[in-house]
This record gives structure tokens, C-alpha cells and sequence, in this order.
């Protein structure tokens, strides 16, 4: 396999900086995380303790920043506000890159939700337009991640046709969910690893892992409030096989446990990426 570890932002295991955790995560021995990401909605023009606290932060971590409210798919103008203070955000804390849902989340105001996009040519074609835009005002290339969705507007195209087709007119780039690809297969009866396999792995930059909501036998939850259960486990083990090791960031945004539990799955990660590592050296 190409070694193409250059492309990564990042390396190894990480995990998400939410506030209620921060002052325990500062306890953390050096080599137990690898790198962070943030909301930078969350954390833009925050001074006082917090700022100073997320600098403390930013000045021994890596970092990535994850976005909540860019609304790419949405049909109200592109926020570019928001852009250019996500722009200073990444210059002031030496953000290493920029991510965002391929969904929309506003309308004529906030939704405060992921709301899924149209699966079409035009849909495809707005997308894209807005991203490439995003990217002339950044001045660097962003990362869409695939999401979780539950009742799809209008199914045109498959969810792996429409993502490779946005990711292809915009020329962007790829943070795969893999919790998200799990979500998605039981609600919408569709085979994960013939999702995955589609993707470009020359495109991918990090993957995300987190835990669902089991609500029925065929429905699940993207809640990111649970540990990972095994069959995300075991995707993101396939994963690495497939594509070789990529960095991997653990999400929890509520629920959280003690942080032992938590460093616990990110040493999770880190195993899975050795071991991936050891089989690919093996087979030459």
C-alpha cells in the first residue's frame, strides 16, 4: 500500500476538548493524547479564563477545529462571517484544519440540528459552490464529514454517490465518521463496508469514532453519548486495513465518564493503529 501518511493533518489517537472535561484533561500525562479538535463556534472570542484555558491547551496539543453551524447545504447565504473569524480562530491558535458537516443547519435562522441534504446533481452543484468558496476565503483546502440522517429528502442518488460527487466538484477534502457509516447502514438497511470502500482514501485527512443510541433493532441514534460498541469497533479495524493507519479522533459530548474510561478508548485507537501498522509491515 502507498504510504500516504503526508496528507494527515495529524497523527495518531485523539480526542474531543469539551469544557466539562477540560480542567480534568489537564492532568493528563504527556503521550496519552495525541491531538484535539474543537467546535470553533464554541470557542471563537472566548477570552478571560476559558481563552486562557484554551490556549494552555493549543500550546501542547495539535489541534483541528470541527464546525457545527457553516450550514454548507443550506439554501440562506453563505455565512462568511463566520468563515473569516474561523479564518483569525486557525491563525491565533495555530490550527492545523478545518472540518465541517455535509449538511445544512439553518434556513432563515438557526436549526441548532444536522438536517440532511438532498441527494441530486443540484444539490451537488450548491454544495460545491459554497465549499469552494469557503476554501478561496480560508486560502486552504477543508475537510466535509459524512453524516448520520434519518429521514432523507429526496434519494436521487445514493448517500456514497452524492459524497463522492461533492467531494469531486468542490475538491475538497474527506473526514470519514465511522460511527456515522455504522448509524447510517441499520437505518437505511445498506452494507458499511460497501460504503467505506467507495470512499477516496486520497481524500480522507482523519476519521471520527464515537458511540449511538440504540432505539429499536433498526434504528440508532448519533448521540456521541455512549462508548463505542463493537461493531464501530470493528469498522474502524477494517478501516485500517483498508486504507492503512489514519489518524483517529474519539467524540463524547455528554454522559461523559471518568476520564480513565475515556483515555481508555483513545489507548483503543492507538492499538488498533499499531497492530494495522505491524500487519501492513508484515505483508511488505
Amino acid at each position: 500500500m502507498t504510504d500516504l501518511t503526508p496528507q494527515y493533518p495529524v497523527s495518531g489517537a485523539g480526542l474531543g476538548l469539551r469544557r466539562p472535561i477540560a480542567d480534568k484533561l489537564m492532568d493528563v500525562p504527556a503521550g496519552e493524547i495525541d491531538f484535539m479538535e474543537i467546535a470553533p463556534e464554541n470557542w471563537i472570542h472566548v477570552g478571560g479564563k476559558l481563552g486562557k484555558k484554551l490556549r494552555w491547551f493549543t500550546e501542547r496539543y495539535p489541534f483541528l477545529i470541527h464546525g457545527l453551524s457553516l450550514s454548507i447545504g443550506s439554501p440562506a447565504p453563505l455565512n462568511e462571517q463566520l468563515v473569516n473569524d474561523v479564518k483569525d480562530f486557525m491563525a491565533e491558535h495555530n490550527i492545523r484544519m478545518y472540518s465541517e458537516h455535509l449538511s445544512a443547519s439553518s434556513d432563515d435562522g438557526q436549526l441548532y440540528d444536522l438536517m440532511p441534504i438532498p441527494f441530486t446533481e443540484e444539490a451537488v452543484r450548491h454544495v460545491a459552490s459554497r465549499v469552494q468558496r469557503v476554501q478561496d476565503i480560508l486560502e486552504q483546502r477543508i475537510a466535509l464529514e459524512n453524516v448520520s440522517y434519518y429521514a432523507p429528502t429526496d434519494t436521487a442518488m445514493s448517500e456514497a454517490a452524492f459524497t463522492l460527487a461533492v467531494l469531486e466538484e468542490a475538491d475538497c477534502d474527506l473526514m470519514l465518521d465511522i460511527n456515522n457509516i455504522v448509524v447510517n447502514s441499520i437505518n437505511h438497511n445498506y452494507d458499511p463496508l460497501e460504503f467505506m470502500y467507495r470512499m477516496p482514501a486520497d481524500r480522507i485527512r482523519y476519521f471520527h469514532i464515537a458511540g449511538h443510541y440504540v432505539e429499536a433493532e433498526d434504528l440508532r441514534i448519533d448521540t456521541h453519548g455512549t462508548p463505542v460498541d463493537q461493531q464501530a469497533w470493528a469498522l474502524l479495524a477494517e478501516a485500517y486495513a483498508h486504507f492503512g493507519v489514519v489518524p483517529t479522533l474519539l467524540e463524547r459530548d455528554f454522559n461523559f465518564p471518568p476520564i480513565e474510561e475515556l483515555l481508555g478508548e483513545v489507548r483503543h485507537i492507538r492499538e488498533l493503529q499499531t497492530a494495522a501498522a505491524k500487519r501492513e509491515v508484515a505483508n511488505g
